[in-house]
């Protein structure tokens, strides 16, 4: 079944007046490289929760939100669920905190000192793909607004034991297409989403416009039916059209990003159970635009063509054209999200207010795992104070996850 909703895309008319309030980062993993290796979950649905996971998140739980009342009575009501159902349900209050942790958890992402800022919309009585798709497009309107970005989690029906929870194949709820030729070249788009993009036509999508910028539709598992294909509503799309303070030029190169940086290929995982269906967003950190989405060779590629507009001598590395080029490509990221009133971040600044999260955390005697490659920005790096330390790289639960990946063939 095919379900397709049309309407035009949005892109801001003016920016309004005043700051575009805090920041934070948003798209911590998709964006920002290649995946990481499937985490240490078998797969989708194949066994019982482990006990003594439960019980460590029921003691994290109680101890960090001392109003929950008694520990006791909820472990041994967990315990019988588990023994009886194989898995157990999480209070709501449970899944909230459980949501806001997995951020803070985070060790691959700069931007947690907002983490008990995440809005959690518990969705887990939606069970078909239909229904998945409308909520993923009202979190997609509600997280944008008006161009103030709010970081929101949208948390669908859980894994259970012979039962997968539904499923969305896209890493982000909004991702171009990338189109190649007969020979694997790439043509047009994002040359990262060329696999997803054929998916899409072999379940039956026409294909968009062909432009670099197609907004590919949500591919959705649910129970046993085939795939569902549901394309995003223009109007869901906020999109910002690019250009430079200094150079008009910029504005001709037809280069855009969109405003929600909105993960939804990770499994968030709390206290042994796998929600594989949770689509997240922050709000972009500007160098996830301009030095890796547009810049990377294997993305869009386009510091040639800025280098080349802007004049330089592009005849060696030595010259430092891609430096340059990169800098003034992310002048126009900020500049642009900035002058349409679209929140966004930069890593100077980020970086700063990691570094007070990471102060505040250990105050209150907490460990805040790290991946320092990947909290330091990859513009730039040694000019930010996250550069010139070590942290603790370790992984903390609850915590957000990539998939075991399929196959073509379906394994």
């Amino acid at each position: 079944m095919l379900v397709w909703w049309k309407s035009r895309r949005r892109t801001p008319s003016r920016a309004p007046e005043g700051p575009v309030g805090e920041a934070v980062c948003g798209g911590m993993a998709p964006d920002a490289g290649p995946p990481a290796p499937p985490a240490h979950r078998e797969g989708a649905g194949t066994g019982p929760v482990d006990p003594a996971q439960a019980e460590a998140f029921l003691r994290l739980f109680h101890a960090e939100n001392p109003s929950a009342g008694p520990l006791q009575p909820r472990l041994r009501e967990v315990t019988s669920q588990i023994a009886r159902y194989g898995t157990y349900t999480h209070t709501p209050e449970e899944l909230v905190f459980g949501a806001r942790v997995a951020w803070r958890n985070s060790n691959r992402c700069i931007g947690r000192l907002y983490w008990r800022s995440l809005r959690v919309r518990d969705r887990r009585s939606v069970h078909t793909a239909e229904g998945v798709a409308g909520e993923c497009v009202r979190h997609l309107r509600e997280a944008t607004g008006d161009g103030r970005v709010r970081p929101t989690i949208t948390v669908f029906d859980q894994d259970r034991p012979g039962r997968p929870g539904p499923r969305i194949l896209n890493e982000q709820l909004i991702r171009y297409a990338g189109y190649v030729g007969p020979q694997g070249e790439a043509v047009a788009g994002d040359a990262r989403n060329a696999a997803l993009t054929a998916t899409a036509r072999r379940l039956g999508w026409p294909g968009g416009p062909g432009t670099d910028f197609d907004v590919l539709p949500l591919v959705i598992e649910a129970g046993d039916r085939s795939p569902l294909l549901a394309a995003i509503p223009g109007d869901a799309v906020l999109e910002v059209p690019l250009e430079h303070p200094a150079y008009p030029w910029f504005a001709d190169l037809g280069l855009r990003w969109h405003a929600v940086p909105a993960i939804s290929g990770m499994c968030l995982e709390i206290g042994g159970v796998c929600y594989p269906c949770a689509p997240f967003n922050g709000w972009y950190m500007g160098t996830e635009i301009g030095a890796r989405n547009l810049a990377d060779e294997d993305r869009y590629n386009r510091l040639g063509v800025v280098a080349e507009r802007l004049g330089l001598d592009t005849s060696s590395d030595r010259t430092l054209w891609k430096d340059h080029a990169l800098v003034e490509l992310n002048v126009a990221v900020l500049h642009s999200f900035t002058r349409a009133g679209v929140t966004i971040t930069d890593h100077h600044t980020e970086a700063r207010r990691f570094m007070a999260h990471l102060e505040r955390e250990e105050r209150s005697g907490r460990v805040c795992p790290a991946d320092w490659s990947w909290i330091v920005p990859p513009l730039s790096g040694s000019l930010t104070p996250v550069f010139h330390r070590y942290y603790d790289d370790v992984h903390l639960s609850p915590a957000f996850v990539h998939h075991p990946r399929k196959t073509d063939d379906g394994h």
